[in-house]
């Protein structure tokens, strides 16, 4: 990020960028400054946008082999072509040499760091990843947007709010902002406050399930099962959070017992610091027998849905049941 900040504000541009990573808040931000820095408020004729894997490379270069009018640079912005996992390599040949005048800037969720274009982006380019931020940097930067609004929080207040919300920049924007207007007229922040209008990421009720299962209290896991049915949660989506949950915590728990500390366990997973200590703390309550056949119960109510053996709502009613 400080490179593409040095760009922006020297002038002193690379031809081509690649933005990737899961902060998608992050990449989006960084593509319209770029955008914007590189072709200059309303340039469209001089700016084109590409999304999607439906995308002609042939024509990519045409493009940028034609000389841009009235202006510097020809701006080429492609998101989500997939090219940097596979079939980029015509590009990236091209990208060996490319007209003085084109200018790239690559939107990515994923790349293969393998691939041909993306090390063709990183010689001669720059490659930016934008991964899950940690807890301070994200604490940070929601008592900024706070501030802005003549608001302040605690330091408690802003972890019960990451708690309830999560650590996704775009919805953490988005719950500031209903939390902006509900204490209009206020100075700080209370907890109270987050319970009253902040929703709870459906992430944390799949959490809370899990822990309820560990711990027998079946009722109060299958009401959390009937609240999330009650908002529309499709069954098999449940499932497939159920399952990447337990799946997270076997991990955990096996670097646990390899004597990893919470932070190295986040490092390894690609989860903030405090993140891996909330799973470290759940992990502590199962055996990791116990999270092994969840995650085989998981598979196995999957396969019992598509083979038409049990419908998608009772199967995993079920799994809740019976897992542990």
């Amino acid at each position: 990020m400080q490179q593409i900040n040095g760009d922006i504000k020297s002038g002193n541009w690379k031809q081509m960028y690649l933005l990737f990573g899961e902060e998608a808040y992050l990449r989006r931000q960084y593509r319209d400054r770029l955008r914007q820095a590189l072709s200059g408020d309303g340039d469209s004729m001089n700016t084109h946008y590409f999304e999607g894997k439906d995308i002609n490379q042939g024509e990519i270069i045409d493009l940028a082999e034609t000389m841009p009018f009235l202006a510097e640079r020809r701006v080429i912005v492609m998101e989500n072509t997939g090219l940097f996992k596979s079939g980029g390599e015509k590009l990236a040949e091209y990208l060996a040499e490319p007209a003085p005048t084109a200018y790239f800037v690559f939107v990515e969720n994923e790349v293969d760091k393998r691939s041909k274009l993306y090390k063709q982006v990183q010689a001669a380019g720059h490659a930016a990843e934008f991964g899950a931020q940690d807890e301070k940097t994200l604490k940070r930067w929601m008592a900024g947007i706070l501030k802005k609004e003549g608001l302040q929080i605690t330091e408690s207040t802003a972890e019960a709010f990451l708690d309830k919300v999560g650590t996704d920049m775009e919805n953490i924007r988005s719950e500031l902002e209903k939390l902006v207007c509900y204490c209009m007229g206020k100075s700080v922040v209370d907890p109270v406050d987050v319970e009253a209008i902040c929703t709870t990421r459906i992430n944390n009720r799949i959490f809370d399930m899990v822990t309820a299962i560990g711990e027998k209290r079946t009722e109060d896991a299958l009401n959390l099962y009937y609240d999330l049915l009650a908002l529309k949660e499709p069954p098999m989506r449940i499932l497939f959070l159920i399952a990447r949950q337990c799946n997270t915590l076997l991990q955990v728990k096996q670097l646990k017992n390899k004597g990893f500390a919470n932070k190295a366990i986040g490092e390894k997973l690609g989860l903030p610091g405090f993140v891996a200590g909330k799973y470290a703390s759940q992990a502590a309550g199962f055996k990791e027998r116990e999270l092994k056949r969840a995650v085989t119960c998981c598979v196995e109510a999957e396969e019992a849905v598509k083979t038409g053996r049990m419908n998608d709502t009772m199967s995993v009613e079920m799994l809740i049941v019976s897992v542990l």
